[in-house]
């Protein structure tokens, strides 16, 4: 939703008095494991940007990453740096050029800032920009008071959902990316990995119309969750077979689709073979390192297409998402399992690694949760 360009103005326009001085933030202060919450100035807001009052903000798989300082952590973070890429908030200042916000509007962010420049770009394919810079990751995020961010990344929160949900609006864009990226309507399709992502993605498949959701996973707290947001079956694969366990659902017809959320091998290779002739599988889970495939069996033979997604298509699945908690024919509140005070920002963290919660929504100091 980018802003219509007008002539720069040498400051920005304000609602009042802008903040000044220092705010509470979750940085990544240094290499290595942990976070902390730190006093830093609040940001101005510079052209073309938003000020926002963060309202609430989503702990996401990256934020465990960069917690544990993994080696794509390791490769990628540049400290000192303040975390947190989903995010919702209320615009208190307008940066010079914007026009398209006004103050007191709630907004949602996505989360990639991408050139414009690129091959990719400049074919559609911005959500696969070779220069994304990423908010939370490569410049200051929301786990903070306040916040800045592009506006031509802004998007307008949809009024008839609740604030837990519209600061979620980033990864649930994930998982509408994986799910419209084949056919859903009257299809069986299944879930693999039920984390936030793939819990999202089981509302999504149900109200595209897909006449069979299945999930697996093996966390029996997540497969209870994925009940929750409706799924037909649940699969706990540390003690049944998948691929028999789809045949015996499907009547022998296996999957039309896979939305693949774990990053596991053997969960690809499992919904590879559980899929039909001519299926789809959709990969957003990230492999923690290679792995081998029959690729003659699995995926030559029976006419596999594999979409690799990656974040969300830019704006065409925000305006998707949009539809569809407008409409009210997805509700992803099911999914939220914890939403807890901003300064427990460690606990949250190691909840979701625990495999014992869904989404964490976080409340930033001074907000009412």
């Amino acid at each position: 939703m980018n802003p219509t360009a007008s002539t720069p103005r040498e400051a920005p326009r304000t609602s009042g008095a802008v903040p000044t001085g220092t705010m509470k933030a979750v940085l990544k202060t240094k290499a290595g494991p942990g976070v902390e919450i730190r006093e830093v100035p609040i940001p101005a807001v510079r052209p073309g940007q938003l000020l926002l009052k963060v309202l609430r903000a989503g702990i996401c798989g990256t934020d465990l990453h960069i917690y544990e300082w993994d080696t794509w952590s390791q490769n990628r973070i540049q400290p000192p740096v303040t975390i947190g890429h989903e995010f919702v908030g209320e615009i208190i200042a307008v940066g010079a050029g914007v026009t398209e916000f006004q103050f007191g509007e709630r907004v949602s962010f996505e989360s990639h800032i991408v050139c414009g420049h690129c091959t990719a770009c400049r074919t559609g394919n911005g959500h696969v920009c070779q220069n994304t810079r990423i908010i939370g990751v490569d410049v200051d995020g929301g786990f903070a008071e306040y916040a800045v961010a592009p506006a031509e990344n802004a998007w307008r929160a949809p009024a008839n959902v609740p604030l837990e949900v519209q600061s979620i609006m980033e990864p649930l864009g994930n998982a509408v990316h994986t799910a419209f990226s084949g056919d859903l309507s009257a299809c069986r399709i299944a879930v693999t990995g039920c984390g936030p992502i793939g819990l999202f993605a089981l509302g999504v498949a149900r109200a595209a119309g897909a006449c069979q959701v299945i999930a697996s996973d093996v966390s029996p707290y997540r497969l209870e969750l994925a009940r929750k947001m409706k799924a037909d079956a649940v699969i706990d694969v540390s003690k049944e077979d998948f691929v028999q366990r789809v045949s015996e659902l499907t009547d022998g017809r296996g999957l039309d689709g896979v939305l693949e959320m774990s990053g596991n091998a053997k969960a690809i290779r499992d919904g590879l073979a559980a899929l039909r002739n001519g299926g789809r599988l959709s990969l957003l889970g990230l492999p923690r390192e290679e792995f081998g495939l029959d690729w003659n069996k699995l995926l030559v033979f029976k006419g596999v297409t594999i979409h690799g997604i990656a974040g969300r298509r830019m704006y065409e699945t925000w305006y998707q998402m949009d539809n569809l908690l407008r409409s009210g024919s997805l509700d992803v509140r099911p999914a939220i399992s914890h939403v807890m005070p901003m300064e427990k920002v460690v606990e949250g963290i190691e909840l979701l690694r625990s495999g014992n919660a869904g989404k964490i929504v976080l409340v930033p100091w001074g907000q009412e949760g």
